[in-house]
């Protein structure tokens, strides 16, 4: 399984706290059931808002492997590149396993793939499901500044919320890293 991270217009150095906080943890436990590969989409002034670079990246670094799973994780102003590069990399024969948009609010969302939102506010998470939202999906409570869900997944604590059941009360009480962790073993076993 492939996992691509599309972050958003910000410091490089906030990405690599993101991989530390969570990826790096999370990828060495995956590989030790499966192997996962990870991918960082690099970020020049406003790349990350192209679907058409982030799709080349990922037919460089994927080449003939269209049939094996990527995972989307994309933060911010990275969500609206991600989102039409998954829906590109599904045209030409790719295959996405899941789609995680990290506040992405205001970005619409739908496919015909998971996908799911994770959020820094309860607000951003209501008003953003209006545009799309998956089954299960994250908000942090108490509210955290914008920037913090993509340096520190790690502190960030918050609700699991199941949107399909028409009760949009929260389920579980967990961090965003152990969210993002169930989703990506959820796809990797499946």
């Amino acid at each position: 399984m492939n996992i691509i991270l599309c972050p958003g217009i910000h410091a490089p150095d906030l990405t690599q706290s993101f991989v530390s906080a969570w990826l790096e943890q999370a990828s060495r436990e995956a590989t030790e059931r499966k192997q996962v590969n990870i991918l960082i989409f690099p970020t020049n002034n406003y790349s990350t808002l192209s679907a058409f670079h982030i799709f080349q990246f990922l037919r460089e670094h994927l080449k003939s492997k269209l049939e094996s799973p990527v995972v989307f994780i994309s933060f911010s102003a990275g969500v609206v590149g991600a989102i039409i590069a998954a829906y590109m990399w599904q045209l030409f024969g790719g295959r996405v396993k899941a789609f995680i948009a990290i506040d992405g609010w205001g970005v619409p969302l739908w496919g015909d793939f998971p996908i799911h939102r994770m959020s820094h506010d309860y607000f951003t998470h209501w008003s953003s499901s209006l545009l799309g939202s998956g089954q299960t999906n994250f908000y942090a409570a108490p509210s955290v500044d914008h920037l913090a869900m993509w340096r520190s997944p790690n502190i960030v604590r918050g609700y699991w919320v199941d949107s399909y059941s028409g009760d949009l009360s929260p389920i579980e009480h967990l961090s965003a890293s152990e969210f993002l962790h169930l989703l990506v073993k959820h796809y990797e076993d499946n």
